[in-house]
């Protein structure tokens, strides 16, 4: 992270939007547009209701910048991506290996950590993966209408 970015960083891992923005170096409307898209959920401060990232959420904002701007993706196709694929396999986990949810790969990460920790540094709750999960795979591979 460059040292302007790091400026930005809150000491207790909770970052406001306008932060956020400066240290992934995307705009604040398509980080909420990734909101919008289930790519993240960041929790909402109770008093003033504005959202509230941590560290887990700018790594899958990165991610998912990423795979757009680095692999060419869509946003549509990341969606699609995120019901379908295996956690490790969309962002590119450097410890898959030493992870329950590599070794049992038919059962989604968050079925997984029902019965074992996984090495995910997130609630699932605010996984990309996981809120993109509701839908249905049947549906899913059934295609656009």
């Amino acid at each position: 992270m460059c040292e302007s970015a790091a400026s930005f960083i809150s000491k207790n891992n909770e970052y406001a939007i306008s932060a956020v923005s400066r240290v992934v170096d995307l705009s604040q409307k398509t980080i909420r547009d990734y909101e919008k898209m289930g790519f993240i959920k960041p929790r909402r401060n109770p008093r003033t209701n504005n959202r509230i990232y941590s560290d887990f959420e700018i790594e899958q904002i990165r991610q998912i910048s990423r795979l757009i701007h680095n692999e060419g993706f869509t946003l549509p196709c990341i969606q699609r991506l995120l019901q379908l694929a295996p956690c490790w396999s969309i962002f590119d986990c450097e410890v898959k290996e030493k992870c329950p949810a590599y070794e049992y790969t038919p059962i989604p990460c968050y079925k997984t950590r029902e019965n074992r920790e996984t090495l995910c540094g997130g609630d699932c709750e605010q996984c990309a993966v996981y809120i993109n999960r509701s839908s249905k795979k049947e549906k899913v591979l059934e295609g656009p209408r």
